[in-house]
């Protein structure tokens, strides 16, 4: 650096000149430290030729470094894909009740105390107490998402075998696979049947010999197998390994509480179902089809839920108490039987398509020329049922250039809208978007497009 380039002033100087910008509440050593990070960012600007920042600058960028470290940057945006559980978006949005729920957490509540005695007792167990109403098991467990409770549950086989069809040797996403999770459990992975093929009879030569301690069904929740195939009925696999002393675990992925198939869909194993044909111990997601927070939610045999429990690895797989509340909030409203109005997962899944055609056309003519009603179909999303669509209804605006306008709309203003490009326009479909929104997306989409003119 040469000699006649200036040079920052010391960190002493910028502490000093943030006395009048810092408060009482400002710890000494956090001001220095970013006092010493401002200090050598100015070094490096200035020795890249930028101009020197005064001291009452310097000093203020001490204050507003403190200042990000405790204001978060999460970024709401409008879910404009189609994409009902869009894994990128956070996956399933929250009920309200589970929101508010949640945010009670940051006060001192009753998570282990028994209120009429005073002592420590169960942890909060309320989601527990839902799913054992709502599927008819004998106990339940709440862990911190299913792959976690696919673990436990596959721990039940201690060093035992476990058998699996080949064709549902999945993986779950994240890179987890169903036999590293057994193997990492410390059990033995036995597979049974072809990819495509798998009888019931497949499963008893290894259970027969005593060589397997558990079955184990992964329902394929996010991908499809078609053309010559076969599965075993689920009724006769549990019979067959009951009858050589073997427990069945069941893994549904999404896991659905309420029945697909009255929406148009495919129908979507629900958990009891399975434990009415006979599975010990079923597991599912609490953020995608259940449509609340990030959980794994296991229901079955009391005996063998008690197991789990006590399982040390349980402690480091249980979820926070944020989480506990919104999940038991959720669920509540399934018993309530306020699911399909208040779930925003199921709202979106149940909104007739003349509703949202009508909320397109009305966008549509808010915007203006660029912009088109027109028919779409919405998609699941998150491993959830896949293959399968929904008819919608979106806008598609023509632009010069449908990559600009997307990034636009993403980018500018306080809410990023994210959507799709489909024949080289903009698509946003309404399906996933809260109504509630639509007068905020269409002011966005005015504004940008007056941007590019």
């Amino acid at each position: 650096m040469s000699s006649d380039r200036p040079r920052p002033p010391s960190v002493e100087r910028v502490l000093a000149a943030t006395r009048t910008q810092a408060t009482a509440d400002h710890d000494q050593a956090a001001l220095t430290q970013a006092a010493r990070e401002v200090v050598a960012n100015e070094r490096t600007l200035l020795e890249a030729g930028e101009p020197a920042r005064t001291l009452d600058d310097l000093a203020a960028a001490v204050i507003a470094r403190l200042d990000a470290y405790v204001s978060h940057d999460v970024v709401t945006a409008i879910n404009a894909t189609g994409v009902i559980v869009h894994t990128n978006l956070g996956r399933a949005a929250w009920p309200r009740v589970a929101i508010e729920a949640a945010a009670a957490a940051g006060s001192a509540m009753m998570l282990e105390i028994d209120r009429d005695t005073g002592r420590r007792g169960a942890r909060f167990r309320r989601a527990e107490e839902h799913l054992v109403a709502l599927t008819g098991a004998e106990d339940a467990l709440v862990t911190n998402n299913n792959a976690a409770a696919v673990a436990l549950a596959v721990g039940l086989a201690g060093r035992g075998g476990v058998v699996v069809s080949r064709g549902e040797l999945v993986e779950i996403g994240g890179g987890v696979r169903i036999p590293e999770i057994i193997r990492r459990a410390g059990a033995k992975l036995i597979e049974v049947g072809t990819t495509n093929r798998t009888t019931a009879a497949d499963f008893e030569e290894p259970l027969a010999a005593g060589r397997a301690k558990a079955v184990l069904r992964v329902h394929p929740s996010n991908f499809t197998i078609a053309g010559f195939t076969a599965v075993p009925d689920q009724a006769d696999v549990a019979g067959i390994a009951h009858r050589h002393d073997a427990i069945v675990i069941d893994d549904l992925g999404s896991g659905a509480l309420l029945p697909t198939e009255r929406f148009g869909l495919a129908h979507e194993p629900m958990p009891h179902e399975r434990l009415a044909a006979g599975s010990d111990v079923v597991t599912f997601s609490g953020d995608k089809l259940v449509g609340g927070p990030q959980a794994g939610l296991v229901v079955g045999r009391g005996a063998l839920i008690a197991r789990m429990r006590r399982d040390p690895l349980a402690r480091a797989m249980r979820p926070d108490k944020s989480t506990l509340l919104g999940v038991a909030a959720t669920l509540g409203l399934y018993r309530a039987g306020l699911a399909l109005s208040s779930v925003p997962v199921w709202v979106m899944i149940a909104t007739p398509v003349a509703d949202v055609r009508a909320r397109a056309e009305r966008l549509a003519e808010r915007i203006g020329d660029p912009a088109t009603a027109v028919p779409l179909e919405s998609t699941i999303g998150g491993g959830s049922l896949p293959g399968q669509t929904l008819p919608s209804f979106g806008v598609a605006v023509t632009s010069r250039s449908a990559d600009r306008l997307l990034a636009d709309i993403r980018r500018r203003g306080r809410r990023p809208v994210i959507g799709r490009i489909v024949e080289d326009r903009v698509v946003l479909d309404l399906r996933t978007v809260d109504p509630d929104q639509d007068h905020e997306l269409a002011a966005k989409l005015v504004a940008v497009l007056a941007g590019q003119d």
